[in-house]
């Protein structure tokens, strides 16, 4: 029996089912973009641990600060003896961000924690309780965050009844039925039926959505919002835990569009592969809790600052936003040539901003109808053929690449091959 098999009869023995994986091998290495199982197969990896891999698995400049830290210390906990790189990491994500003023920032460990640290802090800073966030967004799995993300199943399918005081908004989807007068005029009705204006701390948003099948907000609905929080005092919150950090061609999403956020929060490729999370904002916002109110045992840890600030150093040194349009474009050549072809499975051209890039499966050629069977079927091929693929989208019809932009033009191609043989109908 393949070493791989007998993992996953012990893991299925001893792991809690709600935990799920999406391909049945067990990694042992990993370089760059590629990964070996732990029965010498090699794959190339276009998950990129979902997003949190931007400058590739074991980045040496990366392992090298990690390493480093590791011969000073590896725990002091910041809330009791603090450290230079949690506050040097600060000092330069407050000067990346891109909103205007006086900037202050938290760290966290993980995504959920940084949606819902933003939350009770815009919370904090208003002196109200209410949350808009958008149908098909992703926040996380613990309990605030998931009464936030905006699908049932899996998310919220047998935990009880969802944290009050979060309301959801459809997101208008490019082709869709939603537009984004719709989703404007659903807030303003949200205001008259469900809660006043006045009760609403946030309006929490994916500028690309990540879970939801990297749908990207339009222009015309972030100013839009822009425009509702500065009428009514609400804090507009950006989730750029997957979109942040350089995915989508600019060091940040909100970088697209012609106004601000007040709040980012960030996570995923934030430290190369180590857990840590953030959240950035306007100081008057940011300061609002009071000290002792946020925190962690291991938030802000310091192995992990150590590996961010190498993170953002691998950013300047290799160029990496202009590789990730490079990338894309790359990416989304091939994928429009694959929905050309009549001998592929039917799907539809690339969308996503930079290297965020995705793709949905149809079950007919001229149809726009999910195939979601389809889409399990590739991705199963995918890593039986050596390339890690993941799916995504409300109809889990949708095919995402999140390979590490460090990754080689040969890996690329290479990838796209495997892709395409899977494809073929």
């Amino acid at each position: 029996m393949a070493v791989s098999a007998e993992l996953l009869a012990r893991r299925q023995a001893a792991v809690v089912r709600g935990v799920s994986n999406a391909t049945p091998v067990f990694a042992e290495r990993a370089l760059n973009s590629e990964v070996w199982d732990v029965d010498g197969k090699r794959y190339v990896d276009f998950a990129g641990g979902i997003a949190v891999l931007n400058t590739g698995h074991c980045h040496p400049h990366v392992i090298g600060a990690v390493r480093e830290q590791l011969d000073r210390f590896t725990h002091t906990c910041f809330q009791v003896l603090p450290y230079e790189p949690y506050v040097e990491l600060a000092e330069r994500l407050n000067a990346l961000a891109p909103i205007h003023g006086p900037l202050k920032s938290i760290f966290l460990t993980t995504g959920a924690e940084a949606t819902e640290n933003a939350i009770k802090i815009a919370r904090a800073a208003t002196g109200r309780s209410g949350v808009i966030a958008f149908t098909g967004g992703f926040h996380g799995r613990t309990a605030l965050a998931s009464a936030m993300t905006g699908k049932v199943v899996p998310y919220k399918q047998n935990f009880g009844l969802p944290m009050p005081g979060i309301l959801h908004a459809p997101f208008p989807v490019a082709g869709g039925r939603v537009t984004v007068e719709d989703t404007l005029h659903y807030i303003n009705l949200i205001f008259k039926a469900d809660i006043d204006a006045s009760h609403v701390a946030a309006i929490v948003i994916e500028p690309v959505q990540g879970e939801g099948g990297f749908h990207q907000a339009p222009p015309e609905l972030m100013r839009g919002l822009r425009r509702l929080c500065d009428e009514n005092g609400i804090v507009l919150i950006a989730d750029e835990v997957q979109t942040g950090f350089g995915r989508t061609g600019k060091m940040f999403a909100m970088e697209h569009y012609d106004v601000q956020a007040d709040v980012i929060c960030v996570a995923k490729s934030l430290a190369g592969g180590m857990p840590l999370s953030g959240v950035v904002g306007r100081a008057a916002i940011m300061d609002a809790a009071e000290p002792g109110g946020l925190g962690g045992t291991y938030a802000g840890h310091p192995l992990a600052c150590a590996a961010a600030l190498a993170v953002l150093d691998v950013f300047e040194r290799e160029d990496l936003l202009k590789r990730a349009n490079v990338l894309g474009q790359r990416l989304r050549t091939a994928i429009d040539r694959f929905a050309r072809a009549n001998a592929l499975v039917p799907i539809s051209a690339a969308r996503g901003p930079g290297a965020m890039i995705a793709f949905d499966v149809y079950k007919q050629r001229g149809s726009d109808e999910p195939d979601p069977e389809m889409t399990k079927l590739i991705t199963r091929r995918a890593h039986e053929n050596g390339l890690i693929l993941l799916s995504c989208g409300t109809t889990a019809s949708t095919i995402r690449i999140l390979v590490p932009l460090t990754a080689s033009d040969a890996i690329i191609d290479e990838g796209l091959g495997i892709l395409e043989r899977c494809l073929a109908a």
